[in-house]
């Protein structure tokens, strides 16, 4: 005390390390009561308890035999069945689509490829059943990915490096290598006076792509690096034509149909030894293939592309989210008991008398039940995401492939999201004050718009998975998007509306208003 009776201002040095010992005391706190650090090993037991239930309720497929060595299911040869289509892997692991028609010829060495295309014309399925199209039930319709144009590639072998300059069907032309790069060139569709010129150059392991209005005037579009590429490659013609989504959920099978001429090979006419095939689809999927030498006529249907959507099996999160969403509810119940617990015994008097700074005390429960929801949502996924997968995969699902960085995003985006919701629920229970009503509301705000959302349609679980808090499950989703696939990338198809981390952004934003909210109240009210 001073000579006048006040207490000495705090001292700088005070007033630095002042929220240390804030810190530790609330982790003490919370690490000495035993049932908050069972309710955390429990949290993380039932994600990974019911991870293992739901993938091992999910089956699909089997085998009939011994898998072949090396051999996924589904392939050739292979003993083992899915329920899926084989889904072809690409040359840098990931999903592809790799169906189309194709004439060929091999190449030694280096060497270049030309033709022009005079027309692509399409129809579309209108029958019912979304069979492969026929001319007893289609329409006029040309798909705007539909492709057609020359193609260099060191195998037919689904999934195979690849290079291609093609027209398409709304699209332009373009250069297009391994399924995920591209490059554009000219615009405009193929019509009777836009006709365009194709040309592909091989250059050891390098291959350009080239485009031209008249076969005089040419343009580079870009080139692809195509490691290891053998001596001896396959170059040729091809036609696809992908499912189309207009007006239909579902989707409908088109086919495409192109007319080439003025084909040659390192300069010169092309001889009749072509050969024909239909990669990638079965004897109910033939197309006719009229001409030979330098003037072709080819029909196809699939796509060659990323893979994309529900039609590619289970993810690396599908069997964690319900999981996930028991463990978020045990670890809203401790954030709430965290606070609220204080309040039911009177202890929160005693540690405003110790730490007057209200605001500093809510960071410090803030800091303590942040990290260690954290570190359980992300251990538990850690252990649940590869469990999940080894099920699925044992039980014959196929598993869409997931690069290391989207699953290290997957088991990061799980912490985080127990997390932040860890965070805004602790400003509830400081704002409501009452056990049952935090949690009753944590639950509402957190967990509901989730459940709604996942059930809802006509649009309104976009808008859920957008504004409310469901937009934090975001950061779980892995399936890829290309803007070389036109496909309805709708929360029903296995899509979030938004991106990984906006849509925790928007999670954190309630959190901080919460927090906002609760830090007010407690530096107004009396404890």
């Amino acid at each position: 005390m001073t000579a006048t009776g006040t207490s000495p201002r705090p001292t700088r040095e005070r007033r630095r390390g002042g929220f240390g010992p804030v810190l530790r005391a609330e982790w003490t706190k919370f690490r000495t009561v035993r049932g908050w650090v069972i309710g955390l090993v429990v949290a993380a037991v039932l994600c990974v308890a019911f991870t293992f239930l739901v993938a091992n309720g999910n089956h699909e497929g089997g085998c009939t035999g011994p898998p072949a060595p090396g051999s996924g299911p589904n392939s050739p040869g292979s003993t083992c069945y899915t329920g899926h289509p084989f889904v072809p892997t690409g040359p840098n692991g990931e999903a592809v689509a790799d169906s189309y028609r194709f004439v060929e010829q091999s190449l030694t060495g280096n060497g270049t490829l030309t033709a022009r295309v005079t027309s692509l014309t399409g129809v579309i399925s209108t029958n019912p059943a979304n069979v492969a199209p026929s001319l007893a039930h289609t329409r006029p319709e040309l798909a705007g990915w539909a492709k057609a144009g020359v193609v260099l590639t060191p195998s037919t072998k689904q999934g195979s490096p690849y290079a291609a300059v093609m027209a398409t069907g709304s699209h332009g032309i373009h250069f297009q290598d391994d399924y995920t790069y591209d490059q554009p060139g000219l615009p405009g569709a193929i019509t009777n006076s836009s006709q365009r010129w194709l040309r592909l150059t091989r250059t050891g392991d390098t291959l350009s792509g080239y485009d031209s209005p008249n076969g005089i005037t040419w343009t580079q579009i870009g080139t692809a690096h195509l490691a290891g590429l053998p001596a001896t490659v396959i170059v040729g013609l091809f036609v696809t034509s992908p499912v189309s989504f207009q007006g239909s959920s579902s989707g409908a099978p088109t086919q495409a149909t192109a007319t080439f001429d003025h084909i040659t090979l390192n300069g010169h006419a092309v001889s009749n030894d072509w050969q024909s095939h239909s990669i990638g689809t079965g004897p109910q999927d033939f197309y006719p293939t009229l001409g030979s030498g330098n003037t072709f006529v080819l029909s196809g249907s699939g796509d060659i592309a990323p893979a994309v959507g529900l039609a590619g099996g289970d993810t690396a999160s599908s069997s964690l989210l319900f999981g996930l969403i028991v463990a978020l509810i045990v670890l809203i119940v401790l954030a709430t008991m965290f606070i609220t617990g204080e309040y039911r015994r009177g202890l929160i008097r005693t540690t405003f008398t110790a730490t007057p700074q209200r605001g500093r005390v809510l960071a410090a429960k803030a800091v303590v039940i942040g990290v260690v929801a954290f570190v359980v949502g992300a251990l538990a996924a850690a252990v649940a995401v590869p469990l999940g997968e080894h099920i699925l995969n044992a039980n014959g699902n196929y598993i869409f492939p997931a690069s290391a960085l989207t699953v290290a995003r997957i088991i990061a985006g799980s912490g985080a999201l127990v997390a932040v919701t860890a965070l805004a629920v602790l400003a509830l229970g400081t704002i409501l004050r009452k056990s049952a009503g935090a949690v009753t509301a944590g639950i509402v705000v957190f967990v509901l718009p989730y459940v709604i959302g996942s059930v809802a349609s006509g649009g309104a679980d976009e808008w859920l998975f957008r504004l409310t808090p469901a937009a934090g499950f975001s950061v779980l989703g892995a399936f890829p998007r290309s803007a070389l696939v036109s496909y309805p990338y709708t929360f029903a198809n296995g899509y979030y509306p938004l991106a990984p981390w906006a849509g925790l952004a928007v999670l954190c934003a309630y959190a901080a208003l919460a927090l906002g909210v609760g830090t007010y109240l407690l530096r107004q009210r009396d404890a």
